[in-house]
């Protein structure tokens, strides 16, 4: 099968407890789990109610605030924002506005009907999205499109080793809703791609691209 990002051939694997089938691309560092595995938007929500998120919860804010301590001082002065897959709560868009910068959120399950086609922003940020996304080349291309020129896009999700074996033991394909699984190399096949600049990674699991 060819990868899902770049087109190149891929390489199969089968995870050893759950005998699942994985398909890595040695080009763009891409790994992504065998589509019949793919979960629809309702098995989704179910897993995500299991969630206790809590706006009020200091750790939970805590979490966000390393976020946007890593993108804000890149970005430089943005005025406004989308939360793209925001989950349950809108905390990550009122952080945002505390920073004096107007933000508007959406999820897919929880807030759907938020969207304006219309509106372009100065920065999109999306955390722990990308690894559910059946088509996350499309839905890249997508938030480009709802960038400004010279818009930013920060995205967070767990940059896996690109080891095979210790992809087997790692904690992030336990979840049955996370189904494709990058690398900061990935995020930079995708800017070439759609002729934006890969500007910073953290090393972990965050990016920041900018559209031109």
């Amino acid at each position: 099968m060819n990868c899902h990002i770049c087109q190149q051939e891929t390489t199969v694997f089968t995870h050893e407890k759950t005998e699942i089938k994985y398909y890595h691309c040695n080009a763009c560092e891409y790994i992504f789990k065998s589509p019949e595995y793919y979960q629809d938007l309702e098995a989704q929500k179910e897993r995500y109610n299991l969630h206790e998120n809590n706006e009020e919860d200091a750790g939970y804010r805590a979490y966000f605030q390393r976020f946007l301590d890593f993108v804000l001082p890149c970005v430089g002065e943005v005025q406004t924002a989308l939360d793209f897959g925001c989950g349950r709560t809108s905390l990550l868009a009122k952080l945002l506005e505390k920073e004096g910068i107007s933000c508007d959120y959406y999820d897919p399950i929880y807030h759907p009907h938020t969207l304006d086609d219309s509106r372009k922003y100065d920065l999109i940020v999306s955390t722990e999205v990308f690894e559910h996304l059946h088509q996350p080349k499309e839905v890249f291309e997508n938030l480009l499109g709802r960038l400004d020129k010279g818009g930013y896009l920060a995205i967070q999700t767990e940059f896996h080793s690109n080891e095979q074996a210790s992809f087997q033991k790692w904690w992030y394909p336990q979840d049955p809703t996370h189904i494709v699984f990058f690398r900061a190399k990935t995020f930079e096949v995708l800017c070439k791609t759609f002729g934006c600049v890969f500007v910073s990674d953290n090393g972990k699991n965050m990016v920041i691209m900018q559209k031109v």
